[in-house]
């Protein structure tokens, strides 16, 4: 996005860089990173990323002060994941934009789940540091480690507090846990290990005080587990990140969102008739990860072979390629990761994920066997 960077960039870029750079974020990060992670970073303006974190923030304060929206969406999380004790409003957000013809910021999806916000400091510096780039930052908030400390610890001792995943060693995540317990002090407990007595939870006979959840209930769903406590009791635990939030800050928010940066969305069990066009359209579930169920430009028959009940049907955007590279012109996905504390006036954007492709989808697994796409840093002037 911002040419001269591009082009130096580019003209100084060599194979053993980049070797370099994935040596560095695998040792840095205390394990394999499996995910593809891009031979560049994005050079983005910082205005454009304020543009992008401001309507991030201005739709989730749409809908936290929708009552309507608030009232359907607590309808709609399912019995068996429902958590007593809900939190008035998302800790963590992200919001993901891609960038329309006229190269201005489109919502993709919103989700109220953390990210990879130790990752994401340690990949934007290894990108600066091994290609020689000064200059430039990759942090949003200037207190970022402060506000994170208090995210996820809450004032507890670190020894209290745990980042509960299903199977985390199997987890493409693993350099984002590996690292939050190195930046932060936290254990990474696997939640089949989790035991309750009475209202208390228990690792290995340690007392779980907070819980930074990272456990996505559809995984949970899919491969059949079933925790070892009751998330439906009054347990004596805080949570970092409400589980209550992943359902109700969602895809299944968008279609009530009335703003110049959301497409135009609907439930699918809510239209009487597909529009003749589908191609012009992306078919999503309401709840999933890393693009799992999604398809661009459905075809009749597929529409109608899914669950009605748990799709919208979104109108789709055709993002203007922006990025130049050596296999040619590039898409970024840009998510502004945020932050809301509780007593804090509304969330605050932290840092940034970028995904870059050349397909239809931004993901990192739907790109993985090109070059020069991929996870990446959103880098700015200082």
């Amino acid at each position: 996005m911002i040419p001269e960077l591009r082009r130096e960039f580019n003209r100084r870029w060599t194979p053993e860089l980049y070797r370099k750079f994935l040596d560095t974020i695998d040792r840095r990060s205390g394990t394999h990173v499996k995910f593809r992670n891009s031979e560049t970073p994005c050079f983005l303006e910082r205005a454009l990323l304020d543009k992008m974190a401001r309507a991030g923030a201005e739709m989730v304060a749409q809908l936290v002060a929708d009552r309507t929206y608030l009232e359907k969406a607590d309808a709609a999380i399912p019995a068996r994941w429902r958590v007593p004790n809900e939190a008035p409003h998302p800790m963590f957000i992200q919001a993901d934009f891609g960038l329309d013809q006229r190269l201005e910021p489109k919502l993709v999806e919103i989700q109220g789940f953390p990210s990879l916000y130790a990752f994401q400091p340690m990949l934007g510096d290894a990108y600066c540091e091994v290609f020689g780039l000064e200059g430039l930052e990759h942090q949003l908030h200037p207190r970022y480690w402060e506000v994170m400390q208090e995210a996820i610890c809450g004032g507890h001792d670190p020894e209290d507090v745990v980042l509960l995943e299903i199977d985390p060693e199997e987890q493409k995540t693993l350099p984002d846990f590996r690292l939050t317990e190195k930046f932060f002090g936290v254990r990474t407990v696997n939640l089949r290990e989790v035991e309750q007595k009475g209202n208390r939870l228990y690792h290995d006979g340690a007392p779980i005080r907070r819980i930074y959840n990272r456990t996505i209930f559809d995984e949970l769903e899919r491969k059949g587990v079933e925790p070892p406590f009751d998330l439906r009791a009054d347990l004596d635990v805080e949570w970092a990140g409400h589980p209550n939030w992943y359902f109700k800050l969602s895809k299944f928010s968008i279609p009530f969102l009335r703003h110049e940066a959301a497409p135009k969305t609907w439930f699918l069990a809510e239209m009487d008739e597909l529009p003749a066009d589908l191609e012009n359209y992306v078919l999503k579930p309401l709840y999933s990860f890393a693009g799992l169920g999604v398809v661009v430009g459905p075809t009749a028959e597929q529409v109608r072979g899914v669950d009605r009940s748990n799709y919208i049907l979104q109108e789709r955007i055709r993002f203007r390629p922006v990025i130049d590279t050596p296999h040619g012109m590039t898409q970024a996905e840009v998510r502004i990761m945020y932050v809301w504390l509780d007593g804090a006036p509304g969330p605050e954007a932290m840092t940034t994920i970028v995904r870059t492709g050349r397909g239809k989808m931004m993901g990192v697994d739907h790109n993985r066997d090109m070059e020069w796409v991929g996870a990446t840093a959103g880098l700015f002037p200082a």
